[in-house]
């Protein structure tokens, strides 16, 4: 791999093929193949424009709410009365064989702690952590999957697994996947948002790049607040200046690009360069919640006595208005200060009812936004940790990490609402009846803003490279 920042005095044979009229063609036929649109329509300079799906969208964006650490299934939407019969009791003894968990620190049976009831006319099993998405109007806009599972039973794996389709770092996330399908309809914002509660999972940015793909894809970090990205308000006090210093920057990079040939990181940064440079207008309107009534606000928590439903709630409001102004992917992660995430190896109670304090209403709040402004139909919201918790205690009062079935949920985008698909076996264990994968999910998401999975693709390395790798299929009981 070349850098192409020094060039030898005397042509090479590379450089005098790239110069010459058959090194122009090649250079021009490698660069339609490498940039193929995957999409139904060729692509132009502009790596964010917006593109033809495949087929008809039911979606067009995508919210993403990430429950950092792995929420407990059986303390939140998969009702196992058994624990309750067999509580105290050890697990090898009623659930027979165990799979290792990650610190292998297995106590006995626990069960919930919080009551479950059966919630709108769905019916669907809510335990009383959210008695905010437990209100007929939210729970049956809501389909849940509860069959889900991990091929990883570690954090930083299995948050690569769940944003990349890959266990391993460094490919690309699946809000840059959407972003290269599909560009974005706003070109004065990032095609991908991630609004930063506090906490960057484990795994670190790399949950949020663009891997192989252009640097254009990557995500862009917000945090809820006046200044959400870093200088985002110009240092020059003249306009002309920083313009002037834009253009010059620009010429420099088109240079090089010219004297080089296509070069995909080169193509990110002028890309990237012209975003930054338009976002010093919009971030602020974007920002600016004078326009929100007063009801709105206090709907989604903004006036909370709990200092962290009222930033989740602030993320929840600003992934409505990115929604609104056309950016393709925004994904939510956890505030800090709840203790360890979703991850309660101990104090369970304390901790998810922190956790879920935080969130519920929030994303009850969004819920019944996006309804009323009428988003939510072409909205799809997805809420997903990277895997659950088990049945039996790790020690006295904690749950361990659980990748052979969990509960996601998903609504709006063409989703049918109320449904419930997949079981775990009578313990909330394992996988039992529909089991799914996280590619099946990937599959599923891109299937409703209109891509086919299988033709999404980007050559790399000798090989078409797709979000679900080899994998994948629509699950289609949730389809509206």
């Amino acid at each position: 791999m070349h850098c192409h920042q020094f060039h030898p005095r005397q042509l090479s044979r590379r450089d005098m093929l790239r110069r010459c009229a058959m090194g122009f063609g090649g250079v021009a036929m490698q660069a339609l193949l490498h940039e193929e649109a995957q999409a139904g329509t060729v692509r132009t300079n502009n790596p964010l424009a917006p593109r033809v799906p495949h087929f008809s969208a039911k979606a067009r964006n995508v919210i993403f709410l990430y429950m950092d650490g792995g929420p407990s299934q059986v303390d939140t939407f998969d009702y196992k009365p058994l624990l309750e019969k067999y509580h105290g009791r050890d697990p090898r003894e009623v659930i027979g064989e165990l799979a290792p968990t990650q610190f292998d620190n297995v106590g006995k049976v626990l069960k919930s702690q919080w009551a479950f009831k059966q919630r709108g006319e769905s019916g669907a099993w809510v335990s009383d952590l959210f008695p905010y998405l437990a209100d007929p109007e939210v729970i049956d806009e809501l389909a849940f999957i509860k069959s889900m599972t991990s091929k990883f039973s570690e954090h930083t794996s299995a948050n690569y697994f769940l944003h990349t389709g890959s266990g391993l770092q460094g490919r690309p996330s699946m809000g840059a996947w959407f972003g290269y399908g599909l560009g974005t309809m706003n070109q004065n914002l990032p095609g991908f948002v991630v609004l930063n509660g506090g906490l960057i999972p484990p795994g670190g940015l790399d949950c949020f790049g663009s891997g192989f793909l252009p640097a254009a894809y990557q995500g862009s970090i917000f945090l809820p607040r006046d200044q959400p990205i870093a200088n985002i308000r110009p240092q020059e006090s003249n306009p002309e200046l920083q313009v002037n210093k834009l253009k010059l920057i620009d010429q420099l990079d088109r240079s090089i690009l010219d004297a080089s040939g296509y070069d995909s990181e080169i193509e990110g940064a002028i890309q990237n360069y012209e975003t930054a440079f338009r976002m010093q207008s919009s971030v602020p309107e974007l920002m600016d919640l004078r326009g929100e009534p007063e009801s709105v606000k206090k709907l989604y928590g903004l006036e909370a006595d709990y200092k962290n439903t009222q930033t989740f709630g602030l993320q929840c409001l600003l992934a409505r208005r990115l929604v609104e102004r056309g950016v393709r992917f925004i994904e939510l992660t956890c505030p800090n200060g709840n203790g360890d995430r979703w991850d309660q190896h101990g104090k369970l109670f304390d901790g998810h009812t922190k956790n879920c304090q935080t969130v519920d209403q929030p994303i009850a709040a969004l819920i019944k936004d996006l309804k009323r402004t009428g988003l939510l139909e072409s909205t799809l919201v997805v809420w997903a940790g990277e895997f659950g918790r088990t049945p039996f205690a790790q020690g006295d009062d904690g749950r361990d990490h659980n990748p052979f079935g969990f509960t996601v949920w998903m609504a709006g985008g063409g989703v049918k609402g109320g449904v419930s698909v997949g079981e775990t076996d009578e313990w909330g264990y394992k996988a039992v009846q529909d089991r799914f994968e996280m590619f099946d999910l990937h599959a599923t998401m891109l299937h409703l803003l209109g891509v086919e999975h299988t033709k999404s693709t980007y050559r790399f390395s000798g090989r078409d490279m797709r979000l679900t790798d080899v994998h994948g299929h629509v699950i289609k009981k949730v389809l509206g």
